[in-house]
């Protein structure tokens, strides 16, 4: 497998390639303007077979020397299943490994606040609900 890319922005990395009509929708509902603030994610969306099947444990190892990444987003089996659409989020920096899914109308959160670290991965692991999904925090803009 290749190296994963250096992006400017968060990566959304597919590795199921079972419903190319389930990922395009994936990833525009990931990158529409979600609240009344219209919020969305600063994604890039990779579609490349190189990355099929991948897991967690594959992932850091295939990281760039030096790579930035702390996180990133896969569309997995599961996203891809499940009618919810729930993305894989994976940590690669505090505790490498550490994973939770998220609707893709939350990852504009995540993404927001990873990216300027206002916020630590455990935050967003913790505020999981009783299925290990995120699906927002009460009180959040709408």
């Amino acid at each position: 497998m290749k190296t994963i890319p250096e992006t400017q922005t968060a990566l959304v990395l597919r590795t199921d390639f079972s419903d190319t009509t389930t990922w395009e929708r994936i990833c525009a509902a990931i990158r529409a303007p979600q609240t009344g603030y219209n919020f969305k994610a600063n994604v890039e969306c990779l579609d490349d077979e190189s990355y099929a099947g991948i897991t967690t444990e594959t992932l850091r190892t295939l990281l760039p020397m030096g790579s930035n990444r702390t996180y990133i987003f896969l569309v997995d089996s599961v996203a891809i299943s499940d009618p919810e659409h729930h993305v894989l989020v994976v940590d690669l920096a505090d505790e490498p490994g550490r994973t939770f899914r998220v609707v893709p109308s939350e990852m504009w959160s995540i993404e927001h606040n990873l990216s300027l670290a206002n916020m630590i991965f455990e935050e967003f692991a913790i505020a999981v609900d009783h299925d290990g999904v995120f699906r927002g925090f009460p009180g959040q803009p709408e």
